[in-house]
């Protein structure tokens, strides 16, 4: 900029040491706040959006963090990914909108309104309350994403609860329902007492739980058919069990059938108890264990295979003791049933298992035989003889006293294993058959299509993936699993509007055409017009016989379908279909990734996005989880208050987020001293260009100098690498080489030569304008590549750089630019090669002159006079630059020698005996020539007072 004036220097002979207002200490945090005042108010995203207009779109669509608390540092890691990858995209060449988003519905907000306001508030009161409570969590999340320097639509973010979302997420189900995948049914689900609610797959978590392990007997009853299947003619005594184990007593009392494997052979064990005769049916490979468990001695006295048993019903262990368990238990075969443990014998409770239920299906029993003693709260109803009213985990003792006084107690042993828990309240969840809504894995929709699952494992198949495993994860996730339960027993989400026949259970007939009056009705009043919606009013006369259903839709299915709701539907101007991107942590393979795959797989046969992205979560320094209880947390707001976001997110860049993120201070320390030389080289390189005019002082690339052709070409070969990193998601190769190169290429190799040239020639000379030019070129160049990360302070140096002209047609902002396209360098693969080689030679003979600077015979290396000896190319490649190589070596003199063969090369060092000119410091023989300026050397006087020395090489 033109009010850069070369700094007046002490001496009476100045050399150009030019200024910048860019400060050498970035003060990040305190200076970062008003950069992000200055892109709200200059409306800067919008800004780009109108810079990118025409160009081809590519869509990042966010996957929406959930409306409460406020952002960990977890959630800084996803917002920064996403920042980098649309910026680095629009410098590509895109149209890269950021739209971002809410989940707001669901569980936690509930909770939290039950904390603040106490539990059976009228569900008018919790809508209205947790509405407003989800906006004010949005708000408070918004404000630290927008601080971390993430440009998006901020003033406008589709939020899950916004009127039109629900309308159009109910618009989705009733397409799901018309095109046959959504049925209802009776089936075990993932269930929270104290959610007192089905939970989703990606809701279950696993830990360690102690529980009562049991051997149990069922009474012998039909003994022919016993004696037939082992091949006896009789059976020696009708004392006799088979023999079940489980560690859920509770179950028991439910138990409507037994399951063996058709091909494992069991034993009928003839043994002794109390005095009296006793039989045993247990899986011969497992009779040893079991009798030494049980403390018997016994002896086989027949086998048969599994499918001899089936068919052959038992009693029930408490049949004596109630008339409700005088009931016989068959026995089905099932491929489940293993020998690993246990007694090979697998007693089925249709309503709280998951094979259970399937076996006993399968095997002719209807929904309403299956018995369901167990609440949604944890508890039996009170009716159930012996136990009703007791929690099922209390009655485990007494269910175990009730059978040991049946003499159906073989064995009870406590047993640690890992069993599900709700991820939320942490506390054990069971299978629990109720009625709920499912979308149907293995069904296939009424136009005879594929089938769902079939669908999703095709989508898998031409999604790309980074890291690439997440393609196998995602479909062993997808072919193993069970039917989606789409209901929820809650209040604040959006409503299965059906009406539902009181007698027969039906959906109404016009169900498609009601279900679009309910969703314009929602669209103008939001989900509270479901709530206070008389059915009299959309059914006249049919409204007696039906009823509201009251189960609302998995908050899975909210954010799943924002590819309808949000792509298509709130945001569809900023969207496409399918997005190019999804981008979450890697536990949104069960999540969000899923969910989204399997709406979409049955609106639109296809997925969503064409490639997914998966990152790490965050652990501290040693590896360790993060977790507010060690108190090894880092948060978002501190780093950013402290160091600065710009810091946060070039640690974010720098590592390698396909693994786990680790951060600690020390890391964060060695990320602020990469940040420290990053900045310093961009200092160098603003003061050294801030008297350059591009459009007056330009030297065309033909008349350069060949280091700073070399520059050029080297720029050129970097930012093509870092282009290719940045297109297939690779931030830390990208941080590493611009830290390599700002470092090595520019600090250790060409800034470092380039010194003498640009202070000492004369100000306007073709030599410094020449080493401008490239300079220019190379900020232009660097500016770009680290923007995406370092976005705070790309912007701060362009706004010096960029001068008043550029400046404007930038609209004021470095994120309405594409790639700077560097002039081409004819020869830049021969100059590469032969810089490459020049610097290997310069390598050596720098170590050499610094063992004699530490040894003290010389003071700096210019007070040295250099000799290379050298063969061959070696030589011809040191001679090219002629009289310029001593500026290569940063020496007063440097000349090479030809010798004959490699092993006469060598390098000699002598001490100047010359004389130290006061201004460029080289030690020459013409230093005081012209006695009118004693102190000066004979370049220095040509650049100051005649017509400049004359440079080619360096």
């Amino acid at each position: 900029m033109s009010d850069n004036k070369p700094k007046k220097a002490e001496s009476k002979y100045p050399v150009n040491m030019t200024e910048t207002p860019f400060p050498m200490r970035g003060d990040l945090a305190k200076r970062e706040p008003n950069w992000v005042k200055d892109w709200q108010e200059k409306k800067i995203y919008h800004r780009i959006r109108k810079a990118a207009a025409g160009r081809p779109k590519f869509v990042l669509h966010d996957g929406p963090p959930y409306a409460n608390g406020d952002i960990h540092i977890g959630h800084a890691v996803n917002k920064v990914l996403k920042d980098m990858v649309v910026k680095a995209r629009t410098l590509a060449g895109y149209d890269a909108p950021y739209v971002p988003g809410w989940d707001c519905h669901g569980m936690p907000i509930e909770i939290q309104i039950e904390k603040l306001h106490g539990k059976n508030l009228p569900t008018a009161d919790v809508l209205t309350k947790a509405r407003a409570y989800a906006h004010e969590q949005v708000e408070r999340q918004k404000k630290d994403f927008i601080r971390l320097g993430v440009l998006g639509e901020w003033e406008n973010p589709y939020l899950t609860m916004n009127y039109s979302n629900e309308a159009d997420e109910l618009r989705a189900l009733g397409q799901l329902l018309e095109k046959g995948y959504v049925y209802r049914g009776l089936k075990p689900v993932n269930w929270c007492f104290d959610c007192g609610s089905a939970l989703a797959e990606a809701e279950v978590e696993y830990q360690n739980k102690r529980d009562p392990a049991i051997d149990v007997g069922f009474a012998f009853h039909e003994f022919d058919k016993l004696a037939k299947a082992f091949d006896l003619p009789a059976l020696p005594t009708q004392n006799g069990f088979i023999v079940i184990w489980t560690t859920t007593p509770w179950t028991i009392p439910s138990n409507q059938a037994l399951n063996v494997h058709a091909e494992v052979k069991y034993a009928l064990v003839q043994a002794e108890r109390d005095g009296q005769p006793l039989l045993l049916i247990l899986a011969q490979d497992l009779v040893e264990s079991c009798l030494a468990r049980y403390k018997l001695e016994g002896t086989t006295i027949g086998t048969c295979m599994g499918q001899d048993l089936a068919g052959i019903s038992f009693k029930h262990p408490l049949h004596a003791r109630d008339a409700f368990y005088d009931r016989l238990s068959p026995v089905y075969l099932a491929d489940y049933v293993t020998t690993e443990s246990g007694t090979g014998v697998v007693h089925s409770a249709p309503a709280y298992g998951q094979d259970d239920f399937i076996s006993c299906k399968a095997h002719g029993l209807k929904d309403d035989e299956i018995l369901k003693p167990v609440m949604g709260d944890g508890k039996y109803v009170s009716t159930l003889p012996l136990f009703g009213g007791m929690s099922i985990w209390d009655a485990s003792k007494p269910i175990c006293d009730a059978l040991r006084e049946a003499g159906a107690l073989f064995e009870l042993k406590m047993f640690d294993h890992s069993y599900m828990h709700c991820w939320r309240h942490k506390t054990p969840i069971v299978y629990r058959a109720t009625s709920q809504w499912f979308a149907g894995m293995d069904a296939h929709p009424k136009d005879g299509g594929p089938t769902l699952r079939q669908t999703a494992l095709k989508a898998i198949d031409e999604t790309k993936f980074f890291p690439d495993w997440g393609q196998a994860r995602l479909h062993g996730m997808i072919a193993n699993r069970p039917d989606w339960t789409l209901s929820r027993q809650r209040q604040w989400g959006v409503p299965m509007a059906f009406f539902i026949h009181k007698e027969t259970g039906d959906l109404h007939p016009r169900t498609p055409e009601l279900l679009e009056q309910v969703a314009q009705l929602i669209e103008k009043n939001g989900i509270d017009a479901w709530l206070s919606l008389d059915p009299a009013t959309l059914l006249g006369e049919d409204a007696a016989h039906y009823e509201k259903n009251k189960d609302t839709l998995d908050v899975w299915f909210d954010s799943g379908t924002t590819h309808q709701t949000v792509l298509r539907g709130s945001h569809k101007e900023q969207s496409a279909f399918p997005a190019d991107l999804y981008l979450e942590g890697s536990d949104q393979h069960r999540g969000w990734f899923h969910s989204s795959l399997l709406t979409s797989s049955m609106l639109n046969g296809a997925a969503p996005y064409k490639a997914l992205l998966t990152h790490g979560f965050v652990v501290d320094g040693e590896g360790k989880k993060m977790s507010k209880s060690i108190g090894n947390t880092v948060s978002p707001q501190d780093v950013s208050n402290k160091l600065g976001a710009d810091i946060l997110r070039l640690w974010v860049a720098a590592t390698d987020y396909t693994g786990e993120l680790s951060i600690s201070d020390e890391i964060l320390k060695r990320v602020t001293e990469s940040y420290r030389r990053i900045r310093n080289t961009l200092r160098f390189l603003l003061a050294n260009t801030s008297d350059f005019d591009a459009k007056a002082n330009a030297v065309p690339v033909a008349e350069m100098l060949e280091i700073d052709r070399y520059a050029l070409a080297d720029m050129a070969r970097l930012q093509a690498d870092i282009a290719k990193h940045y297109e297939s998601y690779e931030f830390h190769p990208v941080v590493s080489k611009l830290q390599n190169y700002c470092s090595e290429d520019l600090g250790g190799f060409y800034l470092d030569i380039l010194k003498d040239r640009l202070y000492t020639s004369a100000v306007d000379s073709q030599q410094r304008r020449s080493a401008q030019t490239a300079l220019w070129h190379i900020t232009q160049s660097l500016l770009r590549l680290m923007s995406p990360m370092l976005s705070f302070t790309a912007e701060e140096a362009w706004a010096v750089f960029a001068g008043a002209e550029a400046y404007k047609a930038s609209d004021e902002t470095i994120f309405t630019q594409t790639w700077w396209e560097l002039p081409a360098v004819a020869d830049s693969e021969a100059l590469l090669a032969k810089y490459t080689a020049l610097r290997d030679v310069r390598t050596g003979v720098t170590k050499q002159l610094e063992d004699l600077r530490t040894s003290g015979a010389i003071g700096s290396s210019l007070q040295a006079e250099l000799e290379i000896k050298a063969s061959g190319e070696k030589y011809q490649l040191l001679a090219s630059l002629d009289d310029d190589l001593k500026f290569v070596f940063i020496t007063s003199q440097a000349k090479a020698v030809q010798v004959a063969a490699e092993a006469d090369e060598a390098v000699a060092v002598a001490a100047s005996a010359a004389a130290k000119c006061e201004r460029c410091w080289h030690y020459r023989a013409d230093v005081g020539a012209h006695a009118d300026h004693p102190t000066l050397c004979g370049r220095c006087h040509s650049n100051l007072f005649g017509a400049g020395e004359k440079r080619k090489f360096a």
